[in-house]
């Protein structure tokens, strides 16, 4: 009776203890969400509801700037890390010795070094490229360049990481057992490690997008007039006092950001299927 009671005091305890911590992860989440819909003009004073701050977000232009400068550097961003990454990874998985040992060294160091000390660097090597990448050049749109870059850095060795643990994790059997067939080396690629490291790719996809679209520190030092992300539109905000725009477009990014991982979600579970297969 005794260990009874013990053991249903325990499930009790640890019940509270994951609602605890539920509640610690998602009362931010759902703080901003109510203050959302908040009819007043200061974000921190609660005047009851309404959605004139939704209506009001998208119809001014300031706003609308800075949420679509912040995604397209997301995307490409995103892209960038996750072809850089991918080979990285694939390369890391598939090749040994103390080059890549080295290599992994190197990548754990872009992880681990403050975010600032990137982006002062960045700062100071943007200024001294100049050139034909300056202001006003019209190949290339240099402020969304500068952002799609500096975040890339970091997102870069993410997916170097996602893909290689991957890959590590189911071997090469399957392309030795093509190359034994005398596949080509470009068909082996193609049809069997892109195909096995699917999932991984996908998911450093969406890591880079979600990590740039946060990314606060590296924007604030390489952005130019006009090219404004969102999380230093709102930093600036502050100064002045946040209004409750601000929260309903977070909501509607927070929104899209879940519509897209459950999409990938899906796209990923229908590609480690067909990964399956070929094992």
């Amino acid at each position: 009776m005794t260990r009874t009671r013990s053991a249903n005091l325990m499930t009790i305890l640890m019940w509270i203890w994951g609602v605890s911590v539920l509640l610690f992860l998602l009362l931010p989440i759902l703080t901003i969400t109510v203050y959302a819909f908040n009819s007043g003009r200061s974000l921190g004073t609660w005047e009851g509801w309404s959605i004139h701050p939704f209506q009001r977000a998208l119809s001014d232009p300031n706003i609308i700037a800075a949420v679509s400068t912040s995604a397209k550097a997301g995307l490409g961003s995103a892209v960038l890390a996750t072809v850089l990454g991918t080979l990285g990874g694939i390369a890391a998985a598939r090749v040994s010795g103390k080059a890549v040992a080295l290599f992994m060294g190197l990548i754990s160091l872009v992880l681990v070094t403050p975010e600032v000390v990137n982006a002062i660097a960045l700062l100071i090597w943007y200024v001294r490229i100049g050139g034909p990448f300056g202001p006003g050049a019209n190949l290339i749109d240099y402020g969304l360049l500068r952002l799609m870059v500096g975040h890339a850095i970091f997102s870069t060795a993410v997916v170097v990481l996602v893909v290689r643990a991957r890959l590590a994790g189911l071997g090469n059997t399957l392309e030795e057992a093509a190359a034994d067939l005398y596949a080509p080396g470009w068909r082996r690629f193609f049809q069997i490690t892109l195909r096995t490291a699917a999932p991984a790719i996908g998911a450093g996809f969406v890591l880079s997008f979600t990590l740039s679209m946060d990314n606060t520190i590296i924007s604030s030092f390489v952005s130019v007039s006009g090219y404004t992300p969102w999380p230093v539109f709102v930093l600036s905000a502050i100064r002045s006092g946040l209004r409750p725009e601000v929260a309903a477009v977070s909501v509607c990014l927070l929104v899209l950001t879940l519509l897209s991982v459950a999409a990938v979600a899906i796209a990923l579970k229908g590609a480690g299927r067909r990964s399956r297969s070929l094992q």
